[in-house]
């Protein structure tokens, strides 16, 4: 059987942790930073992870991760 394509998008926004994890960026920080708050500034700098339920879509997006 042929080796499974690794989804390049996928693969440029999420890593999976040593616990089998997925961590993402958080959403909101590109643009427009001024009207935001400090506070929220500095916790959009922190990882997230993902729920349980869209990790497991994530597995047939990066096989090999």
């Amino acid at each position: 059987m042929p080796k499974m394509k690794t989804h390049s998008a996928s693969k440029k926004r999420f890593s999976k942790t040593a616990t089998g994890k997925v961590k993402r960026s958080k959403a909101y920080r590109r643009h427009l930073m001024a009207s935001k708050t400090s506070k929220r500034k500095r916790q959009l700098r922190k990882c997230a992870y993902m729920v349980s339920g869209d990790a497991r879509k994530f597995s047939k997006l990066l096989p090999y991760a």
